[in-house]
């Protein structure tokens, strides 16, 4: 990777919801930790009870998040996803989540999200109140 990929990736980062506050340090070493994925549509991403290795950032396009019962969830750019299995040790993924266009996310792997964490808590702070949105859907929905 060049020297500059990690720059221009910082000032992506900005423009996403969730990472938008997150002083220009932050951002860099998010840049750095991310991997760019292009997934092609129809792909699938995540499965049910696979481990739980990563979360995602959708940059462009667009995901479908397969839940049980047949209910889909549809998230677009600066939304996330895969990040409840890195929360708990050792967790699985609840969910089939394939491309529903052609899409680009930012992938973060379980230990560097954990040091992320760590470092920005931040981050943490801005993630709860759409983890809490989706749990009580999820129990809404049972």
């Amino acid at each position: 990777m060049n020297g500059h990929m990690p720059a221009a990736r910082a000032e992506r980062l900005r423009g996403i919801p969730l990472f938008a506050t997150l002083p220009d340090d932050a951002l860099q070493a998010l840049a750095q930790i991310s991997t760019e994925i292009d997934v092609p549509a129809g792909q699938v991403l995540i499965r049910p009870y696979d481990p739980g290795l990563g979360m995602f950032v959708v940059e462009e396009g667009r995901v479908v998040v397969e839940l049980h019962r047949g209910r889909e969830v549809e998230l677009g750019p600066g939304e996330f996803f895969g990040e409840l299995a890195l929360l708990i040790p050792e967790g699985v993924r609840a969910a089939r989540v394939r491309a529903e266009a052609d899409t680009r996310c930012l992938a973060i792997g379980r230990e560097d999200f954990a040091k992320l964490l760590d470092e920005e808590p931040r981050i943490a702070v801005a993630m709860l109140p759409v983890i809490a949105r989706r749990l009580a859907d999820e129990i809404r929905s049972q």
